[in-house]
């Protein structure tokens, strides 16, 4: 069945992987961190390892790169037993400085279909992550000027969005939400009576995946490209 868009007044975006990469650079460093901690533990059981400690410490400190720098930290002294090198520690602390200060790389047609949306809607950016590093990202970007609101939430859930909504003083049939992730941007939205538009990133963190049963009967729709929505909401 073909979903109705008409009553939509405000659009979200996700930011990380649907307006720009990000996952790519943290596949980028896992391998790293690999590599610097080899000697004490295979490439695929450290990076096993350090996924658990990051959702160990997750309620800690939340998303974003510091703090996967620092669960890779506690992971080498872990694994260490307490004996990695200060030059090691030194390299890791590199490695989050760099990711921070990544040139951002927009998705293809991002700024087309933001200037083009922007006409006939209220646009927003709702996004997880460290505020002070997707601020600065936003502000890189050179696309804060077409959104109406930023919204960096601690957690993608359901109850997180209804404040959202009601913040923006809308209903939930009044709003669209666009981004990469079935587990933050979709699902969520589905169950709150708002509508949602899955764009696959080419990688995702395990964290966000979701199995077949979790998705079964949740009505969004799912294109391949961001330019793709402009067709059928403008």
């Amino acid at each position: 069945m073909e979903i109705d868009y008409k009553n939509i007044k405000v659009i979200g975006f996700d930011a990380d992987d649907t307006l720009w990469v990000n996952e790519t650079y943290f596949r980028a460093a896992e391998e790293e961190a690999g590599r610097l901690l080899s000697r004490y533990e295979t490439p695929n059981k450290i990076d096993q390892e350090l996924f658990k400690m990051e959702i160990k410490n997750l309620p800690t400190y939340g998303y974003g790169v510091k703090g996967f720098v620092l669960s890779m930290i506690e992971l080498a002294v872990e694994l260490s037993n307490g004996t990695v090198s200060n030059e090691v520690i030194s390299k890791m602390l590199n490695i989050g400085k760099d990711m921070i200060h990544k040139p951002i790389e927009l998705l293809d047609g991002v700024e087309d279909v933001l200037k083009a949306l922007s006409k006939d809607y209220r646009l927003i950016v709702a996004t997880k992550g460290d505020l002070l590093d997707q601020e600065r990202k936003l502000e890189k970007s050179g696309l804060i000027d077409y959104f109406h609101h930023i919204e960096v939430l601690s957690e993608k859930q359901d109850e997180n969005y209804k404040k959202l909504l009601k913040h923006l003083d809308i209903k939930p049939s009044e709003f669209l939400m666009i981004g990469n992730s079935l587990k933050s941007d979709i699902l969520p939205l589905v169950n709150i009576g708002a509508e949602a538009i899955h764009v696959p990133f080419h990688t995702t963190w395990e964290h966000e995946k979701v199995t077949k049963k979790e998705t079964n009967g949740a009505d969004y729709k799912t294109v391949n490209s961001l330019t793709e929505i402009i067709t059928f909401l403008k």
